[in-house]
């Protein structure tokens, strides 16, 4: 049996075309995948040289609908919705034996170290298939792997009600981390970003108060909205190097800080900066993928209750561009022009 996917061949070339078929194995579901989101992660192994292999098939953020189980399956079934868990850890090492998935050290990855999503069909570990139910959307689905992403993140310190919040960055991570604070009991919400579009969603999405940070008095604003006090939590998720110094100018004392978002250049700080945490005396962390025991974790549970409810809250504007998998190709070309895609790109495997 054969299917269509976007297969990696080499730098600069991904191909729509036909392969294999992938067949449940035992513990395994086969997935008929509907929507998948062109991760970060995911441009410089097409566009650049981070490819672990070729050929291969990307693709980790994911929904779709149980086709088949393999043998031994007893939590899944054909017809169940279900979102993609990527992470598939070896379960034996120190860290696994802690519950450190993420940190585990003899992981595979579904889209990067093994076939993924960007295909008509896929097949993972029955465990790596988290259901959910009939009334939230294949777009919300394939949004689940960003939604913990940043619950973890703001867990990642100890994280209690009451506090003022401080997001820096309006992008999906900054906007989930956003409304799991306000779901777990924040005192007030505050986005930080330079894009007025952005700031008008957080307030759609329930913040608090925004910041636009290119204004020049914006750290008056910011502390004023605390009382001079700072903030009792605060949470970077752009990795960019002007909201991380921002970071510890925000943290009041006894805060927790942590670095949601990935740095992509050279980062260092004045001893000034620097002393802003010695002062302050708060605890600074960074967070690293979304997953904990019983794997995949709470994370993952959560996110589908919270969908369901609707209050974790899911905007269309999240969404970019939708295209069909036989335009895999011209979705990644869009990549390299920077700030063309302005939001998730959703590659629609159906189509």
């Amino acid at each position: 049996m054969k299917m269509k996917a976007g297969v990696v061949h080499a730098r600069e070339d991904i191909r729509f075309e036909e392969i294999e078929k992938p067949v449940p194995g035992a513990g395994q579901v086969l997935i008929k995948v509907k929507y998948t989101g062109i991760c970060g992660s995911d441009v410089p192994r097409v566009n650049g040289d981070a490819c672990h292999y070729y050929p291969n098939v990307l693709g980790h953020e994911f929904s779709g609908v149980v086709e088949e189980t393999g043998p031994d399956v007893t939590t899944l079934k054909p017809g169940d919705r279900v979102a993609g868990v990527p992470l598939i850890p070896c379960l034996k090492c120190e860290d696994c034996q802690k519950a450190n998935y993420s940190l585990c050290k003899h992981y595979s990855f579904i889209g990067s170290r093994e076939f993924g999503s960007f295909a008509e069909y896929v097949v993972v570990p029955e465990r790596n298939a988290v259901r959910f139910d009939d009334s939230v959307s294949f777009e919300q689905g394939a949004f689940f792997e960003p939604a913990t992403v940043a619950l973890h993140g703001l867990e990642r310190v100890n994280y209690k009600g009451g506090e003022c919040v401080a997001i820096l960055g309006g992008g999906t991570i900054g906007m989930f981390t956003m409304q799991w604070a306000k779901i777990f009991g924040a005192k007030k919400t505050v986005v930080f970003d330079i894009s007025p579009e952005r700031l008008e969603l957080a307030k759609r999405l329930g913040a608090d108060a925004v910041i636009n940070t290119l204004e020049k008095d914006f750290m008056e604003q910011a502390m004023a909205l605390t009382d001079g006090r700072g903030y009792g939590y605060v949470y970077e998720t752009a990795g960019n190097t002007a909201t991380m110094h921002m970071a510890f100018e925000l943290a009041a004392n006894k805060a927790g800080v942590c670095f949601i978002g990935t740095p992509t250049k050279e980062l260092s700080f004045t001893v000034d900066q620097w002393e802003n945490m010695n002062r302050k005396e708060f605890t600074l962390t960074g967070s690293w993928m979304s997953y904990s025991a019983p794997f995949p974790g709470h994370e993952w549970e959560l996110a589908a209750h919270y969908f369901k409810t609707g209050r974790l809250k899911f905007d269309q504007s999240f969404i970019f561009r939708k295209m069909p998998l036989s335009q895999i190709a011209e979705a990644f070309a869009m990549f390299r022009t920077p700030g063309a895609v302005k939001g998730k790109l959703l590659i629609d495997s159906e189509q």
